[in-house]
């Protein structure tokens, strides 16, 4: 791990599994364990796993003008946020362009948390915050363990009151096996879940007590590798691996609008006066590609930087793929030309297994109505 400067409290546990810790965003992060990556894929859509998402960043923002500044960074009117309730949120350059997405936690009047990958999100953070009556203090005491499928809510409710009457995208402050946590029903999968805040001091005995009193049920631990099966099919984007830093332009520029990557979405109706917002307007109907799913009929999975074509020309190429153990669908995500991102547009996947007929098919291609994310009760 030469480029990791963070360390997971949790590292031993992982190692005993099998990982070799590899580095993301700065952290060992278990990518893979000794079993078959499929397994927590099919763990989480019919049971539950946990996972160690601790490399996301943690960022504390508190005082007077800490509204203004996430005003000012990201696409949403973060005065609608009301304490107890958080937000997806992008974050564009003066370009218009997306460098970060983060979710918003309003802890207070003047207090939020910000969680945020590997894009360029703290430097944005650091940018609007200088000169400002605004303490910023990034945590990496602050543990993220990730409880996600079907049961975490009928696991939690053993342990926390209240847990089944906790909205999406809401957060709660609980005790969980006599540990202070931070309990947000968000997640990375597109199935109902959790995330469980903890201090770096708790998280083995956290870990270990999941996993103990969850194994009657099913629940295991799940590599970080699994995320990729499962966006895929939840239309879950990672930066930058789905974006043109990972695969430039033609010319070699860079830079996604959000109107092409499928998010505008996360700009908070007749939100203005935010980094971007002019120039992201601008680029409303110039998308260069879109963000779409293909469909392989194939029993392999589509890999990465496979190239899409039409009638024998190169029109878009896949970020990620994956193929399910459990549904036997060989799924990806990919940067079509506008033209064919319609449903049911014939076209050919040339890569690593060969020629392989494919259609072009709307994301998500798991649960698109977001009812088991959102369930209620």
């Amino acid at each position: 791990m030469p480029d990791s400067w963070r360390f997971s409290a949790l590292a031993s546990r992982h190692r005993a599994l099998g990982s070799a810790l590899e580095d993301w965003n700065g952290m060992g992060t278990a990518w893979t364990y000794a079993h078959d990556v499929q397994d927590d894929h099919t763990m989480i859509r019919t049971r539950a796993g946990l996972m160690d998402v601790s490399g996301l960043k943690k960022v504390h923002l508190v005082g007077p003008h800490a509204n203004g500044v996430l005003d000012q960074i990201t696409t949403r009117s973060v005065g609608k946020i009301t304490p107890g309730r958080s937000a997806y949120a992008t974050m564009l350059n003066d370009d218009g362009h997306f460098i970060d997405d983060c979710i918003l936690y309003r802890m207070g009047p003047d207090s939020w948390m910000v969680v945020h990958g590997s894009g360029a999100g703290h430097e944005a953070l650091v940018s609007a915050s200088q000169g400002r009556n605004v303490a910023m203090l990034f945590d990496d005491d602050l543990h993220d363990l990730s409880l996600q499928g079907p049961l975490a809510v009928d696991f939690l409710a053993e342990h926390v009151p209240g847990i089944r009457d906790l909205k999406y995208f809401n957060h709660m402050g609980a005790r969980l096996f006599g540990a202070p946590v931070l309990i947000s029903r968000t997640g990375y999968t597109g199935e109902r879940g959790y995330e469980i805040f903890c201090r770096a001091a708790d998280a083995p005995m956290l870990w270990d007590t999941i996993l103990d009193q969850g194994k009657a049920m099913g629940i295991g631990p799940a590599a970080f590798t699994a995320l990729d099966l499962l966006r895929v099919e939840s239309y879950l984007l990672f930066y930058p691996y789905d974006m043109s830093e990972f695969f430039p332009f033609a010319d070699g520029s860079t830079g996604d609008s959000l109107w092409e990557l499928g998010l505008d979405f996360t700009v908070s109706k007749d939100k203005t006066g935010f980094r971007g917002a002019e120039a992201h307007a601008r680029l409303k109907g110039k998308e260069r590609f879109r963000i779409y799913g293909i469909e392989l009929s194939s029993d392999k999975a589509p890999e990465t930087g496979d190239k899409v074509l039409l009638d024998g020309r190169e029109v878009g190429v896949v970020t990620i793929g994956m193929v399910s153990k459990l549904t036997g669908r060989s799924l990806g995500i990919a940067r079509l030309d506008t033209a064919c991102a319609v449903a049911g547009t014939a076209l050919t996947l040339v890569g690593a297994q060969g020629t392989v007929a494919a259609t072009a098919q709307p994301l998500p291609f798991d649960d698109p109505k977001k009812t088991k994310r959102t369930a209620v009760g």
